[in-house]
């Protein structure tokens, strides 16, 4: 079975690079393709989907690894109900909504799970 890896970001892109950093790692450990790499974004951890993410806490990694992410083409998991859902660059990204119960079921389900 291929290794697994879930990276849940939660931490605002507004006053924290943490986020961007987990972009940059995923988008790195996917392109090796010997990790199955998933997003989940939390809270106002969604904003990094939105038009303007480019002006966020180191920026730059959203505009450059967020289209690495996309042709690994799976979907980036989103909070269900996320109040800042609405912003998402729905045209650019597959995305799917889930549960905090779907994402226990996925963290459940792969082989390690990074919080940032």
């Amino acid at each position: 079975m291929k290794t697994s890896a879930l990276f849940v970001i939660d931490s605002d892109p507004r006053l924290s690079g943490r986020p961007a950093e987990a972009v940059r790692i995923a988008a790195g450990v996917g392109v090796w393709k010997k990790v199955d790499v998933a997003i989940y974004l939390r809270n106002t951890a969604v904003l990094v989907l939105g038009e303007d993410a480019d002006s966020f806490v180191d920026g730059e990694n959203y505009t450059r690894y967020l289209p690495v992410l996309r042709e690994l083409g799976r979907p980036i998991y989103v909070q269900k109900g996320a109040s800042v859902a609405e912003s998402l660059a729905q045209k650019t990204y597959l995305i799917e909504e889930i549960s905090d119960d779907q994402l226990g079921e996925m963290a459940a389900a792969h082989s390690c799970v990074l919080h940032f």
